[in-house]
């Protein structure tokens, strides 16, 4: 087979585009399929222009405003045209398309190519967020525009299909993410990196994680040598992961925050988290040590189509605590592998993390039932899904039409001191309103 991938984000950005892109590259090298992937150019001259087996097409780019890693392609629809023409791939893969997306799923249709839409990232729900509120409309128009002239889309989660569907896109199906249960499991839980985490800053600021530290394990209800309990967050550090609302976990006795990532708003957090320690960005054996290190993890992000840092510490057997909005609706279950809370109840989000800090016997049942519920989710079997998806889109079958079927969660109360604070956010609708044509 001969595929080209259309990324909007690639290396040497790591987010979640680029992780699954990664990880299909790998299962399509494997088969010995034929692939080209175009994306934005990076400034990075080490980064090779070949990737598991693929040539990597770098298209003119500038910075993103505000966010200089992300970086946007320039350049027409025509542009994109002669490429896919020249390369004639039997179908064209669009991850988490919007602006180069646009360009190529017009390029793909007017060459007759089948194209696979990835809906991976919620770009219109960020508007609001940064803070330019008047844009969502017209996002959503772009969004729709993609995946109604894609051959087909797929979604991550059951989220994400009733909120496509309700915008009246149908070719559409599910296609979750794999997990590396090999990299992110209980083994990597390190004595030695939760030691160097919790004799990092002081109550007055935060610190780093020393680096290099030699390996060692603890049992997952083991006690830090303060006593403390580790709770953790992984991610981008921008305005949509809303980790400035963890400030309400701030003061919880006998417990550290440690936030896991970097970007545009580290330095912002910093000031808002003094007691939390930033490791800056890890990644490979580094981010699953700390991962499986952490007692609880905590995902406060309200415009998750998936979630994978939620799927990657419940394979580390670590119970989750999360917004109930998006993706975690698909991958917490109350009251058995964590807990999701009222999007904008911070105070439900405290006492929750407070439940389980406070019980090491309730966190080891959770932590054990969430590692339990993420085996066999392999990215080998999910790619293979792909694949599958692929072979249907060249032949021209439509999509066996999935029915609306809305999560509902209702969080089982509980009650936090009366008096404790009690901040609620507005929450975010479950679905935008669709914007007129324009």
């Amino acid at each position: 087979m001969r595929i080209a991938i259309v990324a909007e984000s690639f290396l040497p950005l790591m987010n979640g585009v680029t992780h699954s892109i990664l990880r299909v590259l790998e299962h399509l090298q494997e088969r010995g399929d034929e692939v080209m992937v175009i994306a934005p150019s990076t400034s990075d001259t080490a980064v090779s222009d070949v990737v598991h087996g693929a040539y990597v097409h770098r298209l003119p780019s500038v910075p993103l405003a505000g966010y200089t890693n992300v970086r946007v392609a320039l350049g027409g629809v025509n542009r994109v045209k002669r490429i896919l023409a020249d390369y004639a791939p039997d179908v064209v893969h669009l991850a988490s398309p919007f602006v180069l997306g646009w360009r190529a799923v017009q390029a793909a249709h007017q060459l007759g190519i089948p194209t696979v839409a990835i809906y991976q990232t919620e770009v219109p729900s960020y508007a609001g967020r940064y803070g330019v509120p008047f844009l969502e409309n017209w996002a959503w128009n772009r969004v729709d525009n993609i995946h109604l002239l894609a051959s087909r889309t797929l979604v991550p989660s059951t989220f994400a299909l009733n909120q496509l569907r309700g915008r009246g896109i149908l070719r559409v199906g599910m296609w979750r993410r794999g997990v590396d249960t090999a990299r992110f499991n209980p083994a990597k839980r390190s004595t030695a990196w939760r030691d160097s985490v919790l004799s990092a800053g002081s109550p007055a600021g935060g610190g780093l994680a020393p680096e290099g530290l030699a390996p060692g394990s603890s049992a997952p209800g083991s006690s830090a040598p303060a006593g403390e309990r580790i709770i953790g967050y992984v991610g981008r550090l921008a305005v949509e992961k809303q980790v400035e609302d963890l400030a309400v976990l701030a003061d919880l006795p006998g417990t550290r925050l440690v936030v896991v990532g970097d970007g545009p708003q580290r330095a912002t957090l910093e000031s808002a988290l003094p007691n939390a320690v930033f490791t800056g960005f890890l990644g490979g054996d580094a981010l699953a040590e700390a991962v499986a290190s952490f007692d609880l993890f905590v995902h406060p992000g309200e415009f998750e189509t998936f979630c994978q840092t939620i799927q990657e510490a419940m394979a580390s057997g670590v119970p989750v605590v999360a917004t109930g909005r998006g993706g975690p609706l698909d991958l917490v279950e109350n009251s058995r592998t964590g807990w999701l809370y009222e999007p904008g109840n911070l105070t439900q989000l405290r006492a929750y993390v407070q439940d389980l800090v406070g019980d090491d016997a309730k966190r080891r049942a959770f932590g054990a039932a969430a590692l339990a519920s993420v085996q066999g989710r392999t990215w080998p079997a999910l790619s293979a899904e792909l694949v599958r998806h692929y072979k249907s889109a060249i032949a021209g079958e439509e999509m066996a039409e999935l029915p609306l079927d809305p999560p509902t969660v209702r969080p089982l109360p509980l009650s936090p001191s009366p008096a404790s604070p009690a901040p609620v956010r507005p929450a975010p609708p479950l679905t935008s309103s669709k914007g007129l044509a324009s």
